[in-house]
Parts: structure tokens; sequence; C-alpha cells
């Protein structure tokens, strides 16, 4: 049986999005999905149980998401197993692939490539989206898709999810390249922030999550993956990019200045914007 686990914080607005995607045309005993919502004051665990099986809702009261992954690989029984953030969209066959994938054993931590939507977005956001797609990063998955499988020897890496910003980045730092696998064949669609000040926000919660992993677990950084800045330079041989790199470069320079302002504990930023469902 393959197991997914999906943390939740006031997702009731495109929770049925997500659970849809992932449940219609599941057969008998292939799949379990918790739902794990953390702190929710909305209605996300009510329209989560209006699935009913294979969809397992916990409730928890505390607002965390590393919380709500330990708690919600305590409850899953089985393998592979996939984790999924509880807005984007990934489907029962991408599921499938994806767990097939892991089940070959040569590779023990996999995800889809991200389909960026922007429907409804800025025309900064899209400039900024456009460069991107231009990154290493993002062809070497597992942090921007919104979705990681684990096989069970590559779970086994490490005991549970530490209290850190970047639950991606950590579980990508345990494998190296051998070992990972960004699935060409396969795509979970991330929505994005429509206006360029929440997107600045998201891009330093990145930035955060990043310091925070260099800072606590240096011994890792050499499976982190390769830097965009070779990717960037080789793009300004396009004239007609410019402008969109110009944008590109001040969403992270800003969002990078905003990191550093950061003291104390973060505050996770919930972006409402790209969670309207039209």
């Amino acid at each position: 049986m393959i197991s997914v686990v999906v943390p939740a914080h006031n997702e009731g607005s495109v929770i049925a999005r997500t659970l849809v995607n992932m449940v219609d045309g599941a057969e008998p005993d292939e799949l379990e999905v918790v739902v794990v919502c953390n702190g929710c004051n909305d209605n996300t665990a009510d329209v989560a149980r209006k699935f009913g099986p294979p969809v397992r809702v916990i409730e928890s009261e505390i607002a965390s998401k590393v919380h709500a992954l330990n708690l919600g690989d305590q409850a899953a029984s089985g393998f592979p197993r996939i984790y999924v953030d509880a807005d984007v969209v990934f489907t029962l066959e991408a599921i499938r692939t994806l767990a097939s994938r892991l089940q070959i054993g040569d590779v023990l931590l996999a995800a889809p490539s991200p389909s960026v939507e922007l429907t409804g977005c800025s025309s900064l956001v899209r400039a900024f989206y456009e460069i991107r797609s231009h990154m290493p990063s993002v062809r070497e998955g597992v942090g921007g898709s919104g979705v990681y499988g684990l096989s069970k020897a590559g779970r086994s890496r490490f005991d549970k999810f530490p209290s850190i910003v970047g639950d991606d980045i950590f579980v990508r730092g345990q494998f190296d390249k051998e070992e990972r696998e960004t699935l060409q064949s396969i795509t979970s669609t991330v929505f994005a922030p429509r206006r360029i000040k929440e997107l600045i926000a998201i891009r330093s919660r990145i930035y955060y999550g990043n310091a925070e992993f260099a800072r606590l677990y240096p011994y890792l950084r050499k499976n982190k993956g390769g830097g965009n800045y070779r990717a960037l330079v080789k793009l300004l041989r396009r004239p007609a990019l410019w402008a969109k790199i110009g944008i590109y470069v001040y969403v992270n320079l800003r969002a990078a200045a905003k990191c550093r302002l950061r003291s104390g504990t973060f505050v996770w930023y919930h972006d409402a914007t790209s969670r309207s469902v039209c």
C-alpha cells in the first residue's frame, strides 16, 4: 500500500481539490492518505472527512508542519511514502508512477517536476517564474514541487523530522545525487502567489530554511545540490531576458535581505492569493 501524508493548516479552500486528484479511481487497499490538520481554525478537517476511505484525518492543536509530518508518519503504514503539500495538485497516476520508481530500489528519494500555475498572477510574478524555469535547482526537485517520496530504506535514513523550516531541504540532504531523482515524466501543479509582495515573502522563507539547514547540518550540505549562479550568468547572453532577469534578482535580493533581518522564531507565511480556487 502507498501511504501519502498531507500536512494541512487552514487549507479548507483547496483541500478538496488536492484530495480528489489523489483518490479518484484508486483501487481498494492501493492507497492511504493521512491528512494532518495542524492548528486549523477553518473547515479543513470537515472537508477532508467527507472523502471517507482511503482518506484518514488527524487533528492537532499545534500549528506546525513538522509536527504534522511526524504525526502523519506515526499513523501511516505503507511504503513508498509520499509527502504532499495540501495546496498542490498531484494526481493518482503521478502517485503510482512515483511509487513504482521508488519500488525499484536504486533510488531512495524521488520527486516530480514542478508545474507552476500562473493564472491570475501579475506580470512581475510571471517574469520571475520564467527565469526560474531555467535554473538547475528546479530540475533537481525535492523543493519547489511540494511533493517528495521516500522508499522504506530512504525513510530509515533519519528518525523524526526535525523542528526546522525546510523539511524538504533536510530530506534532500540525506541523499547523494545517485540516490535521488527528479522525474521528468510526472509533474505536481504548484500555484504561484499572484503578487510580488507575497512572492518575496515566500522566497524569504526559502532563504531562511536554507540558512537554518546550513547552520544546523553543515555536514549534509554536500548533498544540497548545485547553485543557480552559472545558469543565471548564461542567461545574460540573451538581451531579451534582461528585464526579467532584473526582476528575478530583485525578488531574491529582497527576500534574502528580509531573511537576514529576521530574529527569533520564524513565523510561517500563509499566502492566501494562491489558495483561491476559480
